[in-house]
């Protein structure tokens, strides 16, 4: 590129997607003195679904501003919490992130998911059809034109990442009232009612059942209750939350 020069600023949290030159102070940058800022920060490697307020000479401007010689731009990372304007706050998953997604659908929170990869295109649909926000650790993915919204997943361990989604955008929480399996609703159910899908060691050990109102799955407190209530107790703990008093968990 051979257009005017101007002074880049990115904050730390987005180092991870420039290049090591890129990390200290205003650092010169050329560009073509056509293109939009959106354009020059996606050309970093930052996907705009993660930079936040875009600072000229000190004030705010969209993604559409054209830079032009000597400004000084500061990119910013997205707030923290994030506001999803327009739409129920809902999350839609990629393929790599199943143990995030069954984390949130048990403390509650809509999160749709497919355990094959139906190929980026799909996911940007579905995102844009249902208006959920797309939860990824491809930075290609979440440059996608027709996403409806979109956020990079900054960590690979699981804990780490749902304490990220948790933070960022602080959804409401109501643990134990989502299927893990299929994101529906779950409802209580008695134990007559569910016989049938039980084997005669669950029926003859537990009373307290919830079954899911989309795929009919089964939940009671079985051997993996205490580490799933663990999860839900910290993340109580720390994020708060309507939960109702209930404790099911296949």
């Amino acid at each position: 590129m051979n257009g005017p020069e101007i002074h880049l600023s990115v904050a730390p949290e987005l180092h991870l997607f420039v290049a090591a030159a890129r990390r200290g102070g205003p650092t010169p940058l050329t560009t073509d003195g056509a293109s939009t800022l959106g354009h020059v920060v996606e050309s970093l490697g930052i996907p705009l679904t993660e930079a936040g307020r875009l600072l000229v000479d000190g004030r705010e401007v969209p993604v559409s501003h054209v830079p032009g010689a000597g400004e000084r731009v500061e990119v910013h990372a997205a707030r923290r919490p994030q506001e999803v304007p327009g739409a129920p706050l809902r999350f839609l998953l990629d393929v790599h992130l199943g143990t995030l997604a069954r984390r949130l659908r048990l403390l509650g929170v809509d999160a749709a998911y497919f355990s094959e990869d139906v190929g980026d295109p799909a996911l940007a649909a579905y995102s844009a059809r249902d208006r959920r926000v797309l939860l990824s650790r491809d930075r290609g993915l979440l440059r996608r034109r027709e996403l409806w919204a979109g956020a990079y997943v900054y960590s690979d361990r699981p804990k780490e990442q749902l304490d990220d989604v948790l933070t960022r955008f602080a959804p409401a929480l109501a643990p134990w009232t989502r299927c893990v399996a299929c994101n529906g609703d779950l409802a209580d159910a008695t134990k007559e009612s569910v016989r049938g899908f039980l084997e005669d060691g669950t029926e003859r050990s537990y009373d307290v059942f919830a079954q899911c109102t989309a795929c009919e799955r089964v939940y009671w407190n079985g051997a993996h209750h205490s580490s799933l209530q663990t999860i839900v107790d910290d993340a109580l703990r720390t994020y708060g939350g309507g939960a109702r008093p209930q404790q099911q968990a296949s």
